[in-house]
């Protein structure tokens, strides 16, 4: 499969699924955490649900996925977003309601308004808990991706896996396995560089 190229297209068609789903619940998470910041109506009304879809076993809500978005990538890629998107907007939001309040007095005296709190105080206070929160990510998306693949997929290690337990190769069901092993592993390995080239440039 190495030969061929086989191994590397389906490595490839998880990996850009993985990517392309962390960053949209990257973008979402932080665009969503700051409107329950800013609007605390909106957090009162919307926090029991995405406490309560958090909640939610995620392969319960595949097969309605696949039956809104059709059996494609796009199940796949919200299966995944779905995954991790509850969490890191409430995780995100807890983390702005904590922020120093002395800060954000200090602002709103010298006449600033929310945006400047948002834009000075915030934003800054937040970047390591939403490092923390994307090391987190990305594993919950690679489950995401390998859930969906499982169900809805004709390419990827996910398939790979469902495939070749169908027809008893147990070697690609293996190796696949290995493989999302060592991916799991540089993900978390490169998001954790990441934090300590942020912490040692802000600690010194």
């Amino acid at each position: 499969m190495a030969g061929d190229g086989t191994v590397f297209y389906h490595i490839g068609i998880t990996l850009f699924e993985t990517f392309l789903s962390f960053f949209i619940v990257l973008v979402a998470g932080i665009l969503l955490s700051v409107l329950l910041w800013w609007n605390r109506s909106i957090s009162s009304v919307l926090e029991p649900y995405l406490i309560t879809l958090n909640s939610l076993p995620k392969t319960a809500l595949a097969p309605i996925f696949i039956v809104w978005l059709g059996n494609n990538m796009k199940t796949i890629i919200v299966c995944a977003i779905s995954l991790a998107i509850f969490g890191t907007v409430i995780n995100l939001t807890t983390s702005f309601a904590q922020m120093d309040p002395d800060k954000l007095l200090l602002i709103k005296t010298l006449g600033g308004g929310r945006k400047d709190m948002l834009r000075k105080v915030i934003i800054p206070g937040s970047v390591p808990n939403i490092i923390s929160n994307m090391k987190v990510n990305i594993g919950l998306c690679l489950v995401g991706v390998i859930i969906g693949e499982f169900l809805s997929a004709n390419a990827g290690l996910g398939y790979l896996i469902v495939y070749g337990s169908q027809v008893f190769k147990l070697d690609w069901v293996l190796m696949s396995i290995v493989i999302l092993c060592i991916i799991a592993t540089a993900l978390y390995a490169l998001l954790n560089l990441i934090e300590k080239v942020y912490l040692k440039r802000h600690t010194q």
